[in-house]
């Protein structure tokens, strides 16, 4: 068991603001933030898909939802006028591959130039006191190498969308130059510059997640529908993790770097070496696990479909986090598993699925031995 402490206590009574709170992993970081006790304040779009685990989930009447666009700057600055957070977590995003390659113009003005809205609130608003801009292992010049890409590697994703979070990386490094040097103001936190970081996260995966064009929504549809799942390119390999473990993490920065500043800068998400499969292996450990818990048996199809590129091997080298605040993964990629499974089963049979999702943020936070829990 990982006896880590992520400090959600920090988050008591704090305002923290959150955009994308609407899709799949906004919906489980806002979860986790209520579970904190936070006073939670969510900027996004109308969930992107239907059926959506946010309305799904019923944090919705939790947290002060607001519907808005990220490339709108006079709507974020009001919104920042009225909730002065004092924690910004940005999430909004356009994520997905070969949406990028239908929609490229759409893709670099949400992943870039809603970058650049969200610092410009947190430059111009002075509560802030943390900032952490959630964006992606993509972000690296893919060489397809076999060993881990570190912080200081490279940027130049490949595709669209990978390339809009170089850009985005860019400009946060922008800004915390130009903006945000704690050097030049005193180290009391009420006079001091908000902490910036990147956090720059694998392949994530949990319950919940309706997306297209992803391996394990993909899996869920496919069963629930009584069908054979296809896969497109079994053979690329990525750092799988569940949700939750990157949540945590993006909520650690935000609290470590409130109280110590120098603790701003960029950093890997990603799971154990031993977490990067094959798309085919992925899928069939999901497979294993709902024959397990179902009794029924599903299989899967290779289809390659000769789509548009993506990279064949990608993983991290989170030696940096690991090493700066002594992290280290709370589920493999089996026990993840088995929580998807779990919730899809919930799903599938019209059950609260909202208390399937803080019962397992309960128990994830139980394994980390957090004062919450």
């Amino acid at each position: 068991m990982t006896q880590f402490d992520f400090g959600l206590d920090f988050f008591k009574g704090k305002r923290v603001l959150i955009t994308g709170h609407t899709g799949f992993k906004g919906t489980w970081m806002c979860i986790v933030l209520v579970h904190a006790g936070a006073q939670v304040t969510g900027y996004a779009l109308e969930p992107p898909t239907n059926p959506n685990v946010f309305s799904l989930s019923g944090v919705e009447q939790k947290i002060n939802s607001i519907m808005g666009d990220v490339r709108d700057l006079e709507h974020l600055q009001s919104v920042f006028d009225k909730v002065r957070p004092e924690v910004v977590i940005h999430m909004a995003a356009q994520p997905i591959v070969r949406e990028s390659y239908r929609s490229p113009v759409y893709t670099y003005e949400v992943n870039v130039m809603g970058t650049v809205n969200v610092l410009e609130c947190v430059r111009t608003h002075p509560d802030v006191r943390s900032f952490v801009n959630v964006t992606t292992d993509k972000v690296y010049l893919n060489k397809e190498w076999e060993w881990g890409y570190r912080e200081n590697e490279e940027l130049n994703g490949y595709d669209p969308y990978s390339n809009s979070k170089s850009c985005s990386e860019l400009v946060t490094s922008s800004y915390r130059n130009s903006y945000f040097q704690p050097q030049e103001y005193d180290k009391e936190p009420t006079s001091r510059p908000a902490a910036i970081s990147t956090a720059r996260a694998g392949n994530v995966i949990g319950g919940g997640d309706f997306a297209p064009d992803r391996i394990i929504p993909d899996c869920v549809r496919a069963v629930l529908e009584n069908r054979q799942i296809i896969v497109r390119n079994p053979y690329s390999t990525r750092p799988y993790q569940h949700v939750l473990e990157p949540v945590a993490v993006y909520l650690m920065l935000a609290a470590r770097q409130y109280e110590n500043p120098d603790y701003s800068g960029c950093y890997n998400v990603g799971p154990n070496e031993t977490d990067c499969y094959e798309t085919g292996e992925l899928v069939t450990l999901f497979c294993e696990k709902w024959n397990q818990a179902t009794g029924k048996q599903v299989t899967w199809k290779n289809e390659y479909d000769g789509g548009p590129h993506e990279a064949n091997f990608l993983k991290l080298d989170c030696s940096k986090l690991k090493g700066t605040f002594g992290w280290s993964p709370v589920w493999d990629v089996e026990q993840a598993m088995e929580k998807i499974v779990a919730w899809a089963i919930a799903y599938s049979k019209g059950e609260d699925v909202g208390r399937v999702m803080e019962s397992q943020v309960k128990e994830f936070l139980s394994e980390t031995n957090n004062s919450l829990h």
